[in-house]
C-alpha cells in the first residue's frame, strides 16, 4: 500500500493562485488535490491524459472548447484526452477538489510511504537485498 497524508501534500502554484498537490498514484492513474483562489484562472490547455474529478467546495467555471460550465460542490466532471479546458473562480471563496489523470502524471517529487508509526519510511533499496528479494 502507498499512503499520502495531508502532511505529505506539497502544493505547487501552477498559475497565479492556482495550486495542485500530488496525492496517491498507481500504474494507470494519479490523483491530485486542487485549489483555485477567488479571481484566479487556470489558462486553457490540453493534454494527453483523460481527466475526471470532483468539486468539494466553492464554485468553478469550467472553460471547455469555448463553452462555460458551472461546477458546484458535489459535481463531478470528465475531460477526454486532448480536450481544451481551463477554469476560473468567479466566486468569493476558494474552489477545492480532487482530480484523477489517466495515464498517471507524476510530479518530480514522490512522497515516501509511511511506516506503521506514521513516520516516513526509508527509501526502498534498489536491486536485490540480502534476502534475495
Amino acid at each position: 500500500m502507498f499512503r499520502v497524508t495531508e502532511d505529505d501534500r506539497e502544493p505547487r502554484e501552477v498559475a497565479a493562485d492556482v495550486y495542485l498537490s500530488d496525492l496517491a498514484a498507481g500504474e494507470r492513474a494519479s490523483m491530485k488535490f486542487w485549489r483555485v483562489e477567488p479571481g484566479a484562472t487556470l489558462p486553457t490547455h490540453r493534454h494527453s491524459n483523460e481527466q475526471i474529478g470532483y468539486v468539494i467546495s466553492g464554485t468553478l467555471t469550467a472553460l471547455v472548447e469555448g463553452e462555460e460550465h458551472t461546477l458546484e460542490p458535489g459535481d463531478s466532471y470528465a475531460f477526454p484526452s486532448g480536450e481544451l479546458h481551463g477554469a476560473e473562480n468567479r466566486g468569493d471563496e476558494p474552489a477545492v477538489g480532487i482530480g484523477v489523470l489517466s495515464p498517471p502524471r507524476r510530479s518530480r517529487r514522490r512522497a515516501r510511504p509511511r511506516t506503521r508509526g506514521g513516520r516516513r519510511g526509508a527509501r526502498r533499496p534498489r536491486g536485490r537485498t540480502r534476502a534475495g528479494c
